[in-house]
Order: C-alpha cells, then structure tokens, then sequence
C-alpha cells in the first residue's frame, strides 16, 4: 500500500520524535500563556526583548495606516513600497555594504541566495552543521555540494581542492543548536586562498554580536571582502518577521535578476519594514541589551556547572543542555513545565542521534530572577528523575 502515512507516524511517535505544535495565546515574550498555562519561557529567538515592544508595535500600527496590510504584489511588479526600499537601505547602512535586499523568510533568502550564485558546473561547500536552509538550498542548486567537518578549515581546504566552476563556501556564523561561533576568520582564509566566495547566515548573531549588534562579521572585524554575502533574519533579534541579504551592487542586481524566491513571491507586508526599521533603531541604539543578555548568559553558565550539567561551548544566548536521550530530554522538558518553566526538548533529526538537548534561549526581557528561578527548576527536576534515566 502506498502512502502508509499513519505507520509513519507511529513509528516516530515511538521513537520519541513527534513533534507537536505549543499553542501560544499571549504576546510574544518571557512570560507566555501556552496552551492554558502561563509559564516562564526559555524557548524563543527574541534575543533582545524587542518583539513585543511598545514603539516596534507602534510603528506597525503605522505602517498599516499610511500603507494598508498587504505587499499586493511582488517586488518587481509593483509590490516595493518606500518602506521596504527605507529598510533595505538601513540594513545596508547598518553592515557597512553597498547594498541589501528584503526577503520574506531566512528560508527563502538563503535558498535564494544559493541558487542564484552557483549551478551545475560548480561546487558549493558547506559546514556540517549548517542549518537546513542552507542545506536544502545546497542541494536543490545543482551544484557539486560537499559539507566539511564542523568549523574545521582543514578540512575545508582538503574540499576545496577537488572544487571546480564558481565555489561559494557556506556557514552559519552561529549555530542554532549548538550556539558556537563559526570559526570565520580562518574560513574566510582558506577560501580566499582557493578563490572561493564566503557566505555567511548570522541569523543568530545580529543583534547579539559586536559592539553595535553588527554580528559574527564585526565581532571579528571582517569586511565584504572576506565575506562577500551577508544573510540575517527579521525575526530573531529584530523582533518582526523576514530576512535580507547585503553585499556588493552586483550582488543585489544578480539576485533581483536571478533569485527565484525573490521574483516570484508577493513582497512582505510594508508595515512589517515600517516597524523593522524602529527596531533596528532600537537594537542599535540601546546597547544594555546586549550588556544585560552578557550577564545573563554569565549567570546561568555559572550556574548549570555547578549543577554539573553539560553545557556545549556557546558564548550565545542560545545555551544548550545535552541529554543525549530523546526520551529523558522529553521528561526533563515536562518536569520543567510543571514548575511552570518553558523549554523545548530538540531531538533527532533536528539534531544528530544521541544528542537530544534542552534548548536554553535567553532574551534581554530576562532578569537574574527569572535565570535564578531556570537554575533552580532544572535541579529539582533532575533530582526526581529515576536514577535509570540519569
């Protein structure tokens, strides 16, 4: 029989793999009503708090106001208002490169990216763990696609000899699951000795990184040169919703021209640029955030080594607990919640076998409270856990 969908199913539900989907009723933010419960969250991309802040939400309401609700068309029929044109140029202020373009999603704007730059007859190269965007988009280019060891330029160099056409190498510039930093300086080396073109998705790092929330790239203080194409999401540290893309002139005419999730897709709504642009002001403007978040981050690190739990080498706000178990991830996730704590247990495929974690995700919204209160859940969790799951 074909498309024997339920016995798929069973079979993940079994191996402790189904997902389901929170139903969140309250705004976006640390303090979260989910599914009927309120609850203690630890389990979003809102790294600065800017989400559901008043003056983002202002200039929302605005930007419905002076431009009504939908984009109505894509980019290039006559869907690109003065707001999105306002935001891009911003962005491209705000990375110190010639030029930027909006995207609907990080998705579509690192398959786009890909797939506009490099097809058969070329090679792309990307870091193991990549996100699957950057995966899929690798793979669906038609290109020659190889993905070396995680941050290891070695064995960068080693693929790089057996590239041919146009190369682009790709990496995140910090990992979502494990929250490291690309090793980009010396990625940035090795490529450029092979001629090859440096792509970097700092989806996790705008905002976060860098004395002005430039991210990864001015956190090592690297340029266009070294990283000829930029990718950051909307939705993380800006607090809205989308992604763009910034680099040279040439660039941002080639995937106007070629990048098929940009021509074909209806443009994002202006509002959503309107307010994008208010909390890009925000985010640059307001550096307690990113001091605050450091301290945070301090804290619970200090905090779960002396519960003697196993962190991962993440300076991030994202603050992974390896479990290893699926199972025993999903139970330390549900005790927490009884305590009124939310966490997401992420397990395979998410992540490779026998690396099932707790996420931990921190927001400037924190307080050392609310990190104090984290600490002390996880240890009364851990501690009712029968001993053959610990």
């Amino acid at each position: 029989m074909s498309f024997d969908l339920s016995a798929r199913l069973a079979e993940r539900r079994a191996a402790h793999l189904y997902r389901q989907r929170p139903l969140l009723e309250s705004p976006q933010g640390v303090q979260v009503t989910v599914d009927g419960q309120q609850l203690l969250a630890f389990c979003s991309n809102d790294y600065l708090g800017l989400a559901s802040h008043p003056q983002v939400a202002e200039a929302m309401q605005e930007g419905v106001r002076r431009w009504g609700v939908g984009g109505g068309a894509s980019h290039l029929v006559v869907g690109h208002s003065t707001a999105h044109h306002a935001l891009e140029d911003a962005l491209a202020e705000f990375t110190g490169r010639p030029r930027a373009l909006l995207m609907s999603s990080g998705y579509m704007a690192n398959l786009g990216a890909i797939t506009a730059l490099v097809g058969q007859g070329d090679t792309v190269l990307q870091d193991r763990l990549n996100h699957a965007s950057l995966l899929d988009a690798g793979l669906l280019s038609g290109a020659r696609f190889s993905r070396y060891l995680h941050n290891d330029p070695h064995s960068l160099a080693q693929r790089l000899t057996r590239a041919s056409g146009n190369t682009l190498v790709v990496t995140d510039g910090v990992f979502s699951m494990d929250g490291d930093l690309a090793e980009l300086p010396a990625l940035c080396r090795t490529a450029r000795s092979a001629g090859a073109w440096v792509m970097v998705d700092d989806a996790h790092g705008f905002g976060c990184l860098g004395d002005s929330g430039g991210g990864i790239v001015e956190h090592f203080g690297l340029g266009l040169e070294e990283v000829p194409v930029l990718v950051g999401t909307l939705g993380k540290s800006f607090g809205t919703a989308g992604a763009f893309i910034a680099g040279s002139e040439e660039l941002i005419e080639t995937l106007i021209q070629f990048a098929r999730p940009y021509i074909y897709t209806t443009s994002q709504p202006p509002a959503l640029a309107w307010a994008t642009l208010r909390s890009l002001r925000l985010l640059r403007e307001e550096s307690w955030r990113r001091e605050h978040l450091r301290a945070l981050i301090s804290r619970f690190r200090a905090g779960a080594g002396e519960l003697g739990l196993q962190l991962m080498d993440s300076p991030t706000p994202i603050q992974p607990l390896l479990i290893g178990d699926s199972e025993r991830a999903l139970q330390l996730s549900a005790g927490l919640r009884r305590r009124g704590i939310l966490i997401s247990a992420i397990r395979p495929p998410t992540v490779p076998r026998g690396t099932a974690r707790l996420r931990v995700t921190l927001s400037a919204a924190h307080e050392q409270a609310d990190v104090d209160r984290l600490l002390e859940a996880l240890q009364q969790t851990l501690a009712e856990l029968p001993e053959s799951h610990q």
